[in-house]
């Protein structure tokens, strides 16, 4: 049985650099007490790594009330709410942001539409971390989960809207959305926020799913832009899998099999992709 990988995958440069800095801050301020705001990125094995490295996790504002002045905090790549920061401020605790830089871009465009008078849309997932940190910084967003919803729901056509998308939005819905503005929301403009490390592995997937008998998506059941990869790759190959760890492969996804295309998620470390090609050989 062959196996191939996708052109593109694992860590994009977001986690990289966040992950460097969570590495620079465990030396620089050895001996205090160090805490993520949230998991760093979307990746089990990444978090735990770092738990490892006595790293503790802090969720919510009371986590952060009973900070002390010699915590440090790490800000996770999706970002925060404008009231974390406040809060931080306000506790004179001294942190370090690893905002993924395309997120905090979203995050400037946002601020700088609603001043020249925009009615700013985002479009994604409004449960998601990056989405409630991003529009925290408006006053007033629209937020539509998809462009079937945005197409469904917006009434008045003529207003000046600005569009935004979270960064790892389908680039072919992305695409829609443009030629729907172009078309109907003629006084609106868009902005291109859809991360392209995200839009490389989108394309390398649709690449793979068509060439393999079936895809295995290795990512965090809760990473957005791994949820986005198994999405692209199954409406073109019905066998695709998104796994998180080895013990959800199942041997009967590979009957009659002769090629498997891997790909992972732009949290996923190297060992771990590496651990589940191993399986594969090995086990099956």
């Amino acid at each position: 049985m062959k196996i191939v990988y996708a052109d593109k995958l694992g860590f994009c440069f977001g986690v990289n650099e966040a992950l460097t800095k969570i590495d620079t801050v465990i030396e620089k301020e050895k001996g205090k007490n160090i805490f993520m705001l949230g998991m760093i990125v979307h990746n089990k094995t990444v978090i735990d790594d770092l738990l490892e490295k006595g790293i503790k996790i802090i969720n919510n504002n009371n986590n952060i009330e009973n900070l002390n002045s010699n915590d440090i905090v790490i800000i996770r790549a999706h970002g925060v709410s404008k009231e974390i920061y406040k809060l931080l401020d306000e506790k004179r605790v001294k942190y370090y942001d690893a905002t993924c830089i395309f997120v905090k871009r979203s995050r400037e465009i946002l601020v700088k539409k609603e001043k020249e008078g925009y009615q700013i849309i985002f479009i994604g997932d409004r449960d998601h971390p990056e989405v409630k940190g991003i529009v925290s910084f408006g006053k007033n967003v629209i937020i539509y989960k998809d462009f079937e919803d945005m197409k469904n729901n917006i009434k008045e056509l003529n207003k000046k809207y600005f569009i935004i998308a979270q960064t790892t939005l389908n680039k072919n819905m992305y695409l829609d959305i443009i030629e729907y503005r172009k078309k109907y929301l003629l006084n609106s403009e868009i902005a291109d926020t859809v991360c392209g490390a995200t839009y490389e592995r989108q394309k390398a997937v649709e690449k793979l799913a068509k060439i393999v008998d079936i895809v295995i998506i290795v990512g965090g059941h809760n990473s957005s832009n791994t949820k986005k990869l198994y999405n692209v790759s199954k409406n073109i190959n019905k066998s695709s899998y998104h796994i998180e760890r080895i013990e959800e492969i199942k041997k009967e996804w590979f009957e009659n099999c002769e090629t498997v295309g891997i790909t992972a998620g732009a949290s996923t470390p190297e060992k771990v992709i590496k651990q589940v090609e191993k399986y594969i050989k090995e086990a099956i």
